[in-house]
């Protein structure tokens, strides 16, 4: 989808936090962001070997979701996997 490589290339001209909180309060809905946070507790969850029960518990999320996220960081080139590892 072009309007999706469009924005991924706007992002990554970001350097401002300040600027990237805007953009998301702009066009993402309270929701999204929220439920874009989640996903990134999720995998940081998953990488600190937290177990898929308990995150399942603790965030309410489903197994499914939190299975696809464990696939992700067992891969090698996972990028979720390298930026989790260096902050």
């Amino acid at each position: 989808m072009q309007d999706l490589s469009e924005l991924i290339k706007i992002i990554t001209n970001i350097t401002s936090v300040e600027d990237m909180n805007k953009l998301f309060e702009e066009i993402f809905t309270s929701k999204e962001k929220y439920d874009i946070a989640l996903r990134w507790r999720l995998m940081k969850d998953l990488y600190n070997s937290v177990p898929q029960r308990e995150i399942s518990h603790n965030l309410g999320i489903s197994l499914c979701k939190i299975t696809r996220g464990s696939k992700i960081l067992k891969q090698e080139e996972s990028i979720c996997k390298k930026l989790i590892s260096q902050r």
